[in-house]
């Protein structure tokens, strides 16, 4: 699908922190309804407007285009082959762009064990097109919340993936999570013993579960790895449910660099590896880490 975008086009939340020196990189922030041709128009028009802003490398939320959508295996059945569906749009988005595009997550059955379930697949493309990366969202959302859904349970429709992943890019080393992953600590040290100097997860936090520790877990895996965090969410009313938002970018000392609050919208800031660098040197947490 394509899309027209000046530097004039209304947007509806941005938040911009280009001081310093380093790669620009961009997260976009959704409110994704049924129709995925709208979530399809509404995530081209914010990752045009990233690339203007100069982001080097995009980040989507997760389930961005396919969200609570009753035809999810069928989806998840095209996106099995490589060049069609959602992994060719993915694909068009960051050759046009010309940015390195995480695409937050969609269904896909590529290796998958039970037809009839889909992974949460997180694909990754540089900025010619090519399909460079893919990671499957290992810790699935099955809980009770205290809101108008009431119960979660992921593993009803996905099938857990069962390996990390770390990828080079122009900005650095990119380790990937989704979501539910953000809980899980052990998850984050073991990125950065492969290498990971940014950390993303692309997200779609319940507002109940959002305002409790939507901060307080981005910030925690940011000072614990010494990592830059970026978190791309939804936040606002979906069809069927509320997400918390608030999406933004954390730097490896733990400060919030830029952040968003709700509706759809891009938060863009730099890395500054070297920033990272005089982190570590000064708090060698990874040589001092005495359980592993």
């Amino acid at each position: 699908m394509s899309s027209q975008l000046s530097e004039s086009s209304p947007v509806s939340s941005q938040a911009i922190n280009l001081t310093g020196p380093g790669p620009a990189v961009a997260v976009v922030q959704l409110v994704s309804k049924l129709s995925v041709k709208d979530n399809l128009l509404a995530a081209a028009l914010l990752i045009q407007r990233a690339s203007l802003q100069g982001a080097q490398l995009v980040m989507l939320p997760e389930s961005f285009a396919v969200f609570g959508d009753p035809q999810m295996v069928a989806y998840g059945a095209e996106a099995a082959i490589p060049k069609r569906g959602l992994r060719l749009w993915l694909s068009q988005q960051a050759k046009a762009n010309k940015v390195w595009l995480i695409g937050g997550t969609i269904p896909c059955q590529e290796g998958i064990k039970d037809l009839n379930k889909v992974r949460s697949s997180c694909f990754v493309y540089d900025h010619e097109g090519a399909e460079v990366a893919r990671y499957d969202k290992i810790h699935m959302f099955d809980v009770d919340i205290a809101d108008s859904h009431g119960s979660y349970r992921e593993s009803d429709t996905f099938e857990a993936g069962d390996e990390l992943v770390v990828i080079d890019t122009p900005v650095g080393k990119v380790g990937l999570t989704i979501c539910y992953d953000l809980r899980f600590a052990e998850i984050h040290a073991r990125l950065v013993d492969l290498g990971a100097q940014i950390i993303v997860n692309g997200s779609a936090f319940t507002r109940t579960t959002g305002q409790a520790h939507w901060h307080t877990l981005l910030r925690a895996r940011a000072i614990e790895t010494q990592c830059y965090i970026l978190a791309a969410s939804h936040g606002g009313q979906h069809d069927h449910r509320q997400t918390f938002g608030h999406s933004m970018i954390i730097d490896p000392w733990g400060e919030i660099i830029v952040e968003l609050d709700e509706g759809p919208g891009i938060a863009v800031a730099r890395v500054n590896l070297e920033h990272l660098q005089s982190i570590r040197a000064a708090f060698p947490l990874q040589s001092q880490r005495r359980l592993k």
